[in-house]
């Protein structure tokens, strides 16, 4: 049985008006041409949809039945309407980075194996934990621990990073070819909640008092000041070069701090079919040795 989708909407106008002439205004149709199209609708079907009256329409208990599967049939008409529009739009695929990463090479291959592809990159600080959520990038390459719950979300490891201290250059432990935990065993290190980044409660040097700790709202260039000074020291992971630029800044490589993990994660139930390719750059360029350009040697 052919139903034409416009006489079901009509249809569905008429019940909601529960009166033709009502429906055929809000239509912009004439009422008798509103008729003709309901006993068509009537023809197809098989039954009677609505009683007639001069107070107005009621649906008949054949009429009730139809309306709610009416309501799904037009839904998903415009849900397949969609998707095939969605379906000859440019691609895209927007890849996120976490802080301290660098997807430069991911993004620049996949931009060489899908060249009809619109690839974009878009850095990320340690707040913006509803991204991939929410549609805004459509993967994310980030350390662990991830900003939200991954229970909805599909996680691929990349590779694991070991830790390096940052600390001032005049720091005793500035100038040591590597450390271990047990040198740092006078400092109150206190881990992040969603980033890699151990810091140190601040202290006193010299005669200058120890600071405030950094709160949330303070930035990742407020909290490496401290380092500078002298204050406090922190444990980042070893591919993470942005101290690496600041003057004053010493990294001695940790040989016995739990390394730290890059991840790459996409909404577990996204269709977008250039999240494999992703995947196969991403553990390609971003696999076990990835983090050791420009890092520092692990003894």
């Amino acid at each position: 049985m052919d139903v034409d989708l416009r006489l079901v909407r009509y249809f569905m106008v008429v019940a909601e008006y529960g009166n033709f002439g009502r429906a055929a205004t809000a239509l912009h149709l004439a009422q008798p041409s509103l008729s003709r199209q309901i006993q068509r609708l009537e023809a197809q079907v098989g039954v009677r949809l609505f009683d007639r009256s001069p107070q107005g329409s009621s649906l008949t208990e054949a009429g009730r039945a139809f309306l709610p599967r009416a309501r799904v049939l037009l839904r998903e008409a415009e849900e397949a309407a969609r998707a095939a529009r969605a379906a000859v739009r440019p691609r895209t695929v927007t890849v996120g980075c976490g802080e301290g990463l660098v997807i430069t090479a991911c993004t620049q291959e996949l931009r060489r194996r899908h060249p009809e592809v619109r690839v974009r990159a878009r850095h990320l600080d340690w707040r913006d934990t509803r991204a991939l959520a929410e549609g805004r990038v459509d993967a994310l390459v980030a350390y662990r621990p991830l900003p939200f719950p991954a229970g909805d979300f599909r996680v691929t490891t990349l590779h694991e990073e070991p830790r390096v201290l940052v600390t001032s250059s005049s720091h005793p432990l500035a100038h040591e070819e590597a450390v271990g935990l047990r040198a740092l065993s006078d400092e109150e290190l206190v881990s992040c909640v969603s980033t890699p980044v151990v810091w140190s409660t601040p202290r006193p040097v010299g005669d200058r008092p120890a600071p405030p700790p950094p709160s949330a709202d303070d930035s990742y260039e407020d909290k490496l000041e401290l380092v500078a000074t002298g204050h406090c020291v922190a444990l980042f992971p070893a591919g993470d070069r942005r101290a690496a630029v600041r003057e004053g800044i010493a990294l001695v490589p940790v040989i016995d701090a739990d390394p730290c993990e890059v991840v790459l994660a996409t909404r577990a139930d996204d269709p977008n079919p250039l999240l494999g390719s992703l995947e196969e750059v991403a553990r390609a360029l971003l696999g076990p040795d990835s983090w050791r350009e420009g890092a520092l040697p692990v003894c």
